[in-house]
């Protein structure tokens, strides 16, 4: 259980910060970047379900915003060579079996591509692009972080399906992939 009694405690004013192992870093450290990325993806989140309150997957959602701050726990205490399996909150194969599970229901529905789909439409759509370039952009901080920090590999696997699952959901809010704008390669070329 967090317990938070104050919200300013001072000892981040000269740029570093606490990690859930008691150990401090720079506030700009491939860690803080790679869950503060994660931060950013579960605000993105926010807005899309603030805006659309009784929108479709709804659960889903906030299920998801729920992994993502047990993400950044993960990522905010770095795995230990001794950990016992199950003395942390770790990312676990489950919660990437769950999405899976939800990108294949999803996707049954929706018509094959033949073209690269641009972002936007129906803005639930809009919302879930931004979303997964988001989370892409939190998957590439994990591969930084993990080139020099141990890194739980469930962390990077679940964001590389989140984005897939976010791309989904898109073509899903654009009227189950009718309403999507799909990339014609050159089409600009030449025109004046």
């Amino acid at each position: 259980m967090v317990y938070l009694s104050r919200i300013y405690t001072k000892t981040g004013d000269n740029g570093e910060t606490g990690l859930g192992d008691g150990s401090r870093v720079a506030k700009d450290h491939p860690r803080v970047a790679a869950y503060g990325t994660v931060d950013e993806l579960n605000s993105v989140l926010g807005v899309l379900l603030s805006m659309h309150p009784q929108i479709a997957e709804m659960e889903l959602l906030i299920s998801i915003q729920n992994d993502l701050f047990d993400v950044g726990a993960d990522l905010c205490v770095p795995p230990t060579e001794d950990e016992q399996p199950g003395s942390r909150l770790r990312i676990t194969e489950q919660q990437v079996t769950r999405l899976e599970s939800a990108i294949d229901r999803l996707n049954a529905d929706l018509t094959p591509l033949t073209s690269f789909v641009l972002p936007g439409g129906d803005p639930a759509a809009a919302w879930c692009h931004l979303a997964r370039t988001v989370c892409r952009r939190a998957e590439r901080d994990v591969v930084t972080l993990s080139r020099e920090a141990p890194v739980n590999p469930q962390v990077g696997i679940y964001l590389n399906r989140l984005s897939d699952l976010l791309f989904v959901l898109a073509r899903v809010y654009n009227r189950q992939g009718t309403g999507d704008r799909l990339w014609q390669p050159g089409q600009s070329r030449g025109a004046s």
